[in-house]
């Protein structure tokens, strides 16, 4: 008598454990420091530039290139490339991110030893510690546009080119 009612616990158990479960609601801020981190660590530490293609929206606008660019993912990847190869150690650390409704704002430091050419600058064998602090407009799930202030004068001075 008692094994008549086993057929259906089972049922139960398993309609209970196979029912679709709601979805998380994923918090828009939460995603752009996702997309910081990956913007960071994939595209600049580790030199996947082909990953632009899905972090930058395509009409991406970089308001503070370090040389004159194309809009889109095409402008930013031979910017990203030339740095890194100036800089094979390159390493970005973000110390701080403040997301907003739409907006991204990181401070990161930039280390790395200049052993290449940078836009016209001979290779000095220098090491370089940067503070930068980037604004990133973020528009459905990816970067729009692009600020940057880069504390250049210490690294002009780190590299020896002033005094």
């Amino acid at each position: 008598m008692k094994n008549k009612y086993l057929p259906f616990l089972l049922i139960a158990m398993v309609a209970a454990c196979t029912a679709p479960q709601p979805q998380k609601i994923k918090d828009p801020l939460e995603i752009n420091r996702t997309i910081g981190q990956r913007y960071f660590e994939e595209v600049w530490n580790q030199g996947k530039v082909d990953l632009l293609d899905s972090l930058l929206a395509p009409g991406y606008i970089n308001h503070t290139p370090s040389a004159p660019t194309v809009p889109g993912p095409e402008g930013l990847k031979p910017i990203v490339l030339a740095i890194r190869k100036a800089f094979p150690d390159l390493h970005y650390e973000i110390q701080d991110m403040i997301p907003a409704p739409g907006y991204l704002t990181m401070r990161v430091v930039m280390t790395g030893t200049q052993q290449d050419t940078l836009f016209g600058l001979p290779p000095t064998g220098k090491p370089v510690k940067v503070l930068q602090i980037n604004i990133e407009k973020i528009v459905d799930g990816r970067i729009a546009e692009h600020w940057r202030v880069t504390d250049e004068l210490t690294m002009m001075k780190q590299l020896g080119v002033v005094k």
